[in-house]
């Protein structure tokens, strides 16, 4: 399972389309310099969007995209699954049968729940949600305020670092 950049470029694109609706059409060009997407790549990524409902098409000059629902509407989860070919973590397609024998494999399970929380956690994020987030963000940027970003590798070299040394202390 891998989120590729489809998926996630999709959803910056949209995101982007949230945060600047107003009265006209954006456009793929105003979104590739904002994001550093190139023009090509969203073109195909919103040929896929169109036709899913996502995004409706504007024609002529001043044209663009507009989302095709509220923000509300929209999940994280309806974006990615239109661009991506499959985000499942098992080796069976969700099918029970990871073997030949047509035997569930000793992980099934670790992988299923896996599926079950990514699909979750994308389904809650709303792309009004992420908005949300994303202004919050710049408000305490204009104010000063820096945020922490964790990052959960680091976290698990340092406690795994730390184990070490207290078993060599001992």
């Amino acid at each position: 399972m891998r989120l590729t950049t489809k998926g996630r470029f999709a959803v910056t694109a949209l995101l982007d389309m949230a945060v600047h609706a107003g009265e006209r059409p954006v456009s793929l060009a105003e979104i590739a310099e904002r994001q550093s997407i190139s023009v090509a790549y969203l073109e195909q990524l919103f040929g896929k969007l169109r036709r899913a409902g996502l995004v409706v098409s504007v024609r002529g000059p001043g044209g663009g995209y507009r989302l095709a629902r509220a923000p509300s509407e929209i999940s994280a989860a309806d974006i990615v699954n239109v661009v991506e070919e499959s985000l499942d973590a098992t080796q069976c397609g969700g099918s029970n049968s990871c073997h030949h024998d047509g035997a569930e494999c000793m992980t099934h399970e670790l992988w299923a729940t896996l599926n079950q929380t990514l699909e979750g956690v994308l389904e809650d994020a709303t792309l009004e949600k992420l908005v949300r987030q994303y202004e919050e963000r710049q408000r305490l940027a204009a104010s000063g305020i820096a945020l922490v970003k964790i990052d959960p590798a680091a976290m698990r070299r340092g406690r795994k670092n730390s184990l070490a040394r207290e078993s060599h202390e001992k």
